[in-house]
């Protein structure tokens, strides 16, 4: 299966805005995942601005790379709008007003009630040769335009008028054009390992493998091993998938969280349904974290039962149960603070599963006994109270995300066990 190709894609978003730390560009994962539908990989993604000869070079850069080219934005009526002028000067092909498609812009407008203005007029000018896409959302047609064996795609900006159009009118065209490859992809999310240790268990499975291919990503939320299969159908490319992803998770074993592509919160909720059993959640330094991630689940209602943020010592005593002296004698991030908070939100409400967090966030508050990042864990369940200590290395941000992983893996792991 080496031998198979996929056709090669790149996207590129246009639109200074987008180089702003108050945009982002959105549409290239969402159009990615439609291209590999059709067995395309998508090699690059890039982002221009408004500028004529930096967009110029680009395109002329990735008409010599990929095999087909999609570009969003710069389709609308103002002079930064350069996308066409741009494609056009590249591809060495004239733009022609489209009278056609100048009257339906009109009708538009006067549909709504809006005047068209003179610039408007630009939005029905067509590079020669491309083939219109109807825009039944906005104003700004696409167009799609095959240059010997490569294929472009000019799409509006906005994903409301975007999607709709690749969906119904670029799509179908693209499909024809495809080699008949098709692309699977399996997603394994671990847990209770580094990166380095997770490579080092499983690299002697998957390094003799060319097809699929395997790339390990790491996130505060976890790791990832990804594994792309290609095929000549979907079910040859999937079935290769599914068997790297067998070995690697044989290899992993309770280490592997999810292979569907869940969130941990989902697994947990759906573990916890399936044993009929009700959570309930006290947390310190995480601030309400762990209750979010878990009511973001629907139907959480089933399976979770409340979630207590005692974040000052007199909460920890009034809400929870906390004796006074436990705190005074050990302090608040103490192996013996957590336990009795775990143990006191599981008799409080009722819940078969208690967990509690307590520990320095950061940046301040550390001691060289209790340095920042420290953080306990406790657990209850009906016949024992357990503690984890940790040692979160990072800012108040990280420490926060990453004991709420650990504690939810916690939760996970017993409810397994």
């Amino acid at each position: 299966m080496a031998e198979l190709r996929p056709l090669e894609a790149e996207i590129i978003a246009i639109g200074s805005e987008l180089l702003t730390p108050y945009r982002s560009d959105t549409n290239s994962l969402w159009l990615t995942e439609k291209l590999n539908g059709l067995g395309m990989d998508v090699k690059l993604k890039a982002v221009v601005g408004d500028e004529r000869g930096r967009l110029v070079e680009y395109i002329r850069g990735a008409l010599q790379r990929a095999d087909v080219l999609i570009a969003t934005g710069g389709l609308g009526p103002t002079e930064d709008d350069l996308t066409r002028e741009a494609f056009a000067e590249v591809l060495g092909r004239r733009l022609i007003r489209d009278e056609g498609l100048l009257e339906r812009l009109r009708q538009r407008f006067q549909k709504y009630g809006f005047k068209m203005t003179s610039n408007n007029e630009r939005q029905a000018d067509v590079i020669e040769g491309a083939e219109v896409l109807t825009n039944r959302s906005g104003s700004a047609p696409g167009m799609f335009i095959e240059d010997g064996l490569k294929v472009i795609i000019l799409l509006p900006g906005p994903p409301r008028e975007m999607e709709p159009m690749f969906e119904r009118e670029a799509l179908p065209r693209l499909a024809q054009r495809a080699q008949g490859f098709r692309m699977a992809r399996r997603v394994l999310k671990v847990s209770g390992l580094t990166e380095s240790a997770m490579d080092d268990m499983i690299a002697p499975i998957y390094k003799p493998y060319t097809n699929p291919t395997t790339t390990v990503l790491s996130a505060v939320t976890g790791l990832e091993v990804h594994l792309t299969a290609l095929a000549e159908t979907q079910e040859e490319a999937q079935r290769l998938a599914d068997e790297l992803a067998n070995k690697i998770e044989a290899r992993l074993g309770q280490h592997v969280f999810s292979r569907e592509g869940e969130s941990l919160e989902q697994v947990v909720g759906e573990l916890l349904v399936e044993k009929g059993l009700r959570l309930a959640l006290a947390e310190s330094c995480t601030g309400g974290l762990m209750a979010k991630r878990v009511t973001d689940v629907p139907g959480s209602s089933r399976y979770f039962l409340s979630g207590v943020v005692a974040y000052s010592n007199e909460a920890k005593i009034d809400l929870l149960g906390v004796p006074s002296g436990l705190i005074q004698a050990h302090g608040a991030v103490s192996p013996e603070v957590a336990e009795a908070m775990a143990w006191g939100v599981k008799q409080r409400t009722g819940a078969d599963i208690g967990v509690a967090v307590t520990g320095i966030a950061g940046p301040e508050g550390g001691t060289p006994e209790k340095p920042v990042g420290l953080v306990y864990i406790g657990l209850a369940t009906a016949d024992q109270v357990e503690h984890r200590k940790l040692q979160i290395p990072g800012d108040r941000e990280r420490v926060r995300e990453l004991t709420a992983q650990i504690a939810l893996d916690w939760v996970r792991r017993q409810v397994l066990a």
